[in-house]
């Protein structure tokens, strides 16, 4: 069994507070280890990046952009080793894993370039030309991330790169379940020849270094992407010593699809929001709500589409979806649709482990249309995240709206429309920080991607994802 090193200002070590077994999902196979971080490693990590914050803050923005987009370059060049490790982690097909190793390339560059656009401003005095005040924006400090396993690149990679492009130093915790990935993108990024001390990637349980991270008091922003319930431990225990925090949490996304829209654009997009990635998704589609003029026509569109995708190892050729990443997960599942079905929801496809002996010792679940879902069920009051969709049928607009916002979450939701006004009733009424209209995908690296209510606070992605690191100073000058 191979084993792999984490990385503390820039160092690599093979030692820790025991090891992490990193588990194949779709062969039940353990292949490889990391060692967990100990307490002491991890106030190692806190002590280099509190050393190495002052000169980093300290650099020009495009001292800190160069050094991003040489990352950038360094993790597409291992972009197949990373993706490979990806998927024989996490589960996820290799395309699939290839596309969100680029995507994480793409994130650094973005911020090397926005990084460089942080502005300031002069504010017209009110008592006389000898005074002048001026806003300005420094970074806050030694930050902390920690980033789940459904996307192990792409979200820390959100992190990093708004981070280091603010001038803050990061240490990040890895997620568990998929550490070797994670870890071979941080190595990508010191190898580019950040200073010591500006980055460290340590792996390890969240209820002990996530924990001391949280809490500790040179730490000052935490950025964590998991569950509701965490993020809510997260914030409480950063309110302590009054840490900036964002925090990306549970969804249960709506979809809402009105009768006069291009039906066939809609079950495509509920079949990608739904499945892709095995429904592992923070703004997967949990609940979709049909008009009643095409309910039934859109059930057997979207049953017939979940049919024909393709589940098998996210290594063979031609696969739409691979396993399930934890055992966890799959109980979560099976859970839900037992709860469904027993209530009265119709089965309208899946429901069950797929047959054959490729499937027997890993994590695999069919791609699953519960039809006629109440609200009463979980799969429509919880979040799955998993292969796993709930449907029922609406009347009128308002009635959709009220259908939407009963959740405690905001993260996200998509509507399905060819009226205008519907698009704009909906928008504007949903509680909710991204609405997507008649297209699957809420989230653009370029605007603002954040979460109302339950779903958590504060932005990743567009400028303001980089604000996010950022304190405001005013300087108020009398000039004798």
């Amino acid at each position: 069994m191979t084993m792999y090193p984490f990385y503390i200002a820039g160092d690599a070590t093979m030692e820790g507070d025991g090891k992490i077994s990193v588990v194949d999902p779709a062969t039940g196979e353990a292949f490889a280890t990391v060692p967990a971080a100990s307490r002491e490693q991890t106030e190692q990590a806190v002590a280099a990046a509190h050393g190495a914050f002052p000169a980093w803050a300290g650099a020009s923005p495009f001292e800190r952009g160069k050094l991003l987009r040489s990352d950038a370059i360094n993790v597409r060049s291992a972009a197949g080793d990373i993706a490979a490790l990806m998927t024989r982690e996490q589960g996820k097909p290799l395309p699939e894993a290839l596309g969100e190793v680029h995507k994480g390339a793409e994130i650094l560059d973005y911020y090397a370039a926005e990084g460089e656009r942080v502005y300031g401003r002069v504010i017209a005095a009110p008592d006389g030309a000898s005074y002048r005040s001026e806003v300005i924006y420094q970074p806050i400090g030694v930050a902390a991330a920690i980033s789940p396993w459904n996307y192990p690149i792409e979200l820390l990679a959100w992190k990093a790169g708004g981070a280091l492009a603010s001038g803050c130093t990061l240490v990040a915790k890895v997620p568990t379940e998929t550490p070797l990935c994670a870890l071979a993108f941080a190595r990508c990024i010191l190898d580019a020849g950040v200073p010591a001390g500006v980055f460290s990637a340590i792996a390890g349980a969240g209820r002990t270094i996530g924990d001391m991270l949280v809490r500790h008091p040179q730490v000052r922003k935490i950025a964590f992407t998991g569950s509701t319930a965490v993020g809510r431990d997260v914030a409480l225990a950063a309110a302590a010593s009054f840490k900036k925090v964002s925090l990306e949490l549970g969804g249960s996304l709506p979809m809402l699809v009105f009768g006069d829209c291009d039906l066939e654009a809609a079950v495509s997009g509920a079949l990608r929001r739904s499945f892709r990635n095995m429904g592992q998704i923070c703004i997967a589609v949990n609940r979709i709500y049909v008009q009643r003029a095409v309910y039934e026509e859109f059930l057997v569109r979207l049953g017939r589409a979940a049919e024909g995708l393709v589940i098998g190892n996210g290594f063979d050729e031609g696969v739409d979806l691979g396993p399930m990443c934890t055992a966890r997960g799959l109980a979560v599942v099976q859970e839900h649709v037992r709860d469904a079905v027993e209530k009265g929801a119709r089965l309208v496809t899946g429901g069950a482990a797929p047959e054959g002996a490729a499937f027997e010792k890993g994590l695999f679940y069919k791609p699953t249309v519960l039809a006629d879902a109440t609200p009463s069920m979980k799969v429509m009051a919880e979040e799955t995240f998993g292969p796993v969709v709930g449907v029922a049928p609406f009347e009128t607009a308002d009635e959709a709206v009220a259908m939407a916002n009963d959740t405690p979450y905001g993260l996200a939701s998509i509507v399905y429309t060819s009226s205008l006004a519907t698009a704009h009733k909906t928008a504007m009424e949903i509680r909710a920080g991204n609405v997507s209209i008649n297209n699957p995908d809420p989230g653009v690296l370029n605007a603002p991607y954040g979460g109302w209510q339950e779903s958590g606070i504060g932005c990743e992605h567009g400028p303001e994802g980089l604000m996010e690191y950022l304190r405001i100073k005013h300087i108020r000058t009398r000039y004798i």
